[in-house]
């Protein structure tokens, strides 16, 4: 299905706090390079065009919060069982369409809480899977940023985790390992998301960058 003239779709929109805009632009060039065609939308209506669905090789959203409707998730929905893939950060990928139970269930993991705000904490790359070429060759590496606490689906693939810091919101939560990358499947279709994301700054740590750029990459069938 992929290959060098495939289709990517970007879209963004939802809460300006997370910077959508000049999120995805910071990838746009990893896929042009991949030889991809991107098509970039600020609506969720692409979506439900079913021809344009049908032949996209991936997705890539960073859409935080807002509203989808119940024909814009099936469209999504279906378009990843067929075979593209979904891939996305953050709030744009895991806080989006909180109403949606069946958004929820494709994306595999729903955000709840990143506590105390901004604390410093670790990202882990989970040595069973060092191989995998999403996060093959990476150390553990430190951020400041939000940590993210994170209702995760058994059925995914975890590459990284975090373990949540000592907070005064919620301490009896500190020591929890909580998944922060993971890949799953959909029908025929790759999933994957990464926690680290709240603004470009993060996105352009050299260890964020790598790990979000692989993972577009494996999520369209090129890596």
């Amino acid at each position: 299905m992929t290959g060098p003239a495939a289709d990517a779709l970007v879209v963004w929109g939802g809460w300006d706090g997370h910077h959508p805009r000049e999120a995805v632009e910071l990838f746009l060039p990893r896929l042009a390079e991949a030889g991809m065609r991107v098509r970039v939308s600020d609506t969720l209506a692409v979506y439900t065009d079913d021809d344009y669905m049908a032949r996209c090789d991936l997705v890539v959203q960073c859409w935080t919060q807002g509203e989808a409707t119940a024909e814009q998730v099936a469209g999504l929905s279906r378009a990843v069982a067929r075979g593209a893939g979904l891939a996305g950060w953050h709030g744009g990928l895991v806080d989006a369409f909180r109403a949606s139970t069946e958004y929820q269930l494709l994306t595999g993991g729903q955000w709840v809480a990143h506590l105390d705000g901004f604390v410093t904490h670790t990202i882990e790359p989970v040595l069973e899977q060092a191989e995998h070429p999403i996060i093959a060759g990476e150390a553990s590496f430190a951020l400041t940023t939000e940590q993210y606490y994170l209702h995760v689906d058994p059925a995914n693939v975890v590459l990284a985790t975090t373990t949540i810091v000592a907070n005064d919101e919620a301490p009896w939560l500190a020591g929890t390992v909580v998944p922060q990358v993971w890949t799953r499947r959909w029908g025929a279709g790759r999933v994957f998301f990464s926690a680290p994301g709240h603004d470009p700054a993060v996105l352009r740590h050299p260890s964020v960058a790598r790990i979000t750029g692989r993972g577009l990459l494996w999520a369209a069938g090129l890596l």
